[in-house]
């Protein structure tokens, strides 16, 4: 089956129903938006459980420390709004409010890559990763498809302490099965291979799969790692797809810098040296286009993963 075919979800609206599923599941569990229900999805969960949704305006640094105060009176607040402000606009409250004390809080943000499309570069963030990375204690994570977006969120319910994930606006395949365990700072091998390991995150997987099986077609048998933990990172997974294959690519819809690829270059340097090419955003803003258009124009696509591939083999 080619991902044509494949369903398409996109991952804030699998966010906004395993919220309902957890709300119907804990009593403990209150959602926290910034004026943006309806495009994050939080509003799903507002339909079912009004009195536990609560609106905090165009206010993302209070709706954070508002966040961080329901926590310490036991309950486990999901901070919705988009990458931008999540990261950016409230990104000292979350070090300060939430980080610094180790609260149990939630930061889930939609809207985050190139792929916010026309919304253009003031809300594209291609630098949550980076930031959010920089906070100890935080875990950082970004779903690739529907089923492992709706674990992911369960899971990050079931941990104790700051987390922060990103979900994506644009429809994009599922090709996990309900069958699939999602484990915090565990990647997941999806095919096997010794020439080259490509290590991907969020959106750009299923891009990754559909490189993995062109380069087969062309003789050369690619690792595709799907790193949906960007920290802590699988470093031993890492370490052995270095050692296995010699050749690493890393792909993600954010900077190049501060991102998985910097994480994933960081633990080769010092404990595996080996030659890694990123390929993401580099280090430039975004600007308003389609989705799909933007991806292919920012090289954010199986094709172009192929050919920077083949390259980095052919050295």
């Amino acid at each position: 089956m080619s991902m044509a075919d494949v369903k398409k979800i996109a991952t804030r609206d699998s966010y906004g129903n395993a919220l309902v599923e957890l709300g119907k599941e804990h009593t403990d569990v209150v959602v926290l938006d910034a004026d943006l229900a309806g495009a994050t999805k939080s509003g799903t969960f507002k339909k079912a459980f009004p009195d536990r949704h609560f609106n905090c305006g165009i206010a993302e640094c209070d709706m954070v420390d508002v966040g961080a105060g329901l926590s310490t009176m036991g309950l486990v607040p999901f901070v919705s709004t988009f990458a931008m402000f999540a990261a950016g606009r409230a990104y000292e409250q979350v070090r300060n409010t939430i980080g610094y004390p180790h609260l149990n809080v939630k930061i889930c943000a939609t809207h985050g890559g190139i792929s916010v499309g026309e919304d253009g570069a003031s809300h594209q963030c291609c630098e949550d990763f980076a930031l959010m990375r920089t906070i100890p204690g935080m875990t950082v994570m970004c779903p690739s498809d529907d089923v492992e977006a709706r674990k992911m969120v369960h899971v990050a319910y079931e941990m104790d302490g700051p987390v922060y994930i990103r979900f994506g606006r644009a429809a994009t395949p599922v090709y996990h099965d309900e069958s699939f365990t999602f484990k915090v700072g565990k990647g997941e091998v999806l095919q096997e291979g010794k020439d080259v390991a490509i290590i991907a995150t969020g959106i750009l997987v299923p891009e990754a799969i559909e490189a993995g099986k062109r380069l087969v077609a062309e003789g050369i048998h690619a690792r595709v790692i799907n790193m949906a933990t960007i920290k802590p990172l699988d470093e031993e997974l890492i370490i052995q797809a270095a050692q296995d294959c010699g050749r690493v690519v890393t792909v993600e819809e954010h900077n190049i810098l501060g991102g998985l690829g910097e994480a994933v270059a960081a633990v080769l340097a010092e404990k595996c040296p080996t030659l890694v090419h990123r390929i993401g955003v580099r280090d430039e803003f975004g600007h308003s286009g389609p989705a799909a258009e933007l991806l292919k124009q920012f090289g954010l696509t199986a094709e172009h993963i192929v050919a920077q591939t083949k390259t980095l083999v052919g050295k």
